[in-house]
C-alpha cells in the first residue's frame, strides 16, 4: 500500500465516488490500470487547531492500517477526508465506519459495472 502525496492524486479521487461516514467521507477512484493501492488522508483547518487535525489523520492512518487486509483493491486510490467527529468517537465506532464506507463504495462499482450492457 502506498500513499498519495500529490495533489493531482487528491484532486482525481475527488471526481470518483464519494461515501459519507459519520467520522470521515471515504473518496475511492479506480486507476484503471494494474499498481499497488493508494491511500491519502487530509483534514481541512475547518476540523480544528494543527494538534487536532494531526490527531484525526493519526487515528484515520491507524484504521486503515489496521482493516484494510482485503478490502482495498488492485489499482483503486482511497482519500478518507477527516470530520471533527474523529476526535471524539470511540476508536471501535471508526472502524465501524470504515468498513461499512468500503462495503458502500465497492458495492455501487459493481452495480456500475452491471448496469452496462455487453456489446
Amino acid at each position: 500500500m502506498e500513499r498519495l502525496r500529490q495533489r493531482a492524486d487528491f484532486l482525481a479521487a475527488a471526481g470518483g465516488i464519494k461515501v459519507p461516514a459519520a467520522t470521515f467521507v471515504l473518496q475511492a477512484r479506480d486507476r484503471r490500470e494494474p499498481g499497488p493501492v493508494r491511500v491519502g488522508f487530509t483534514v481541512s483547518k475547518k476540523v480544528g487547531n494543527a494538534v487536532e487535525r494531526n490527531r484525526v489523520r493519526r487515528r484515520l492512518r491507524e484504521v486503515v492500517r489496521l482493516k484494510s487486509g482485503d478490502a482495498l483493491r488492485p489499482g483503486h486510490d482511497y482519500v478518507l477526508v477527516g470530520r471533527r467527529a474523529a476526535l471524539s468517537a470511540d476508536f471501535s465506532a471508526l472502524i465501524e465506519d470504515y468498513q461499512r464506507a468500503i462495503a458502500r463504495v465497492h458495492a455501487k462499482r459493481r452495480s456500475k459495472r452491471d448496469a452496462q450492457p455487453n456489446p
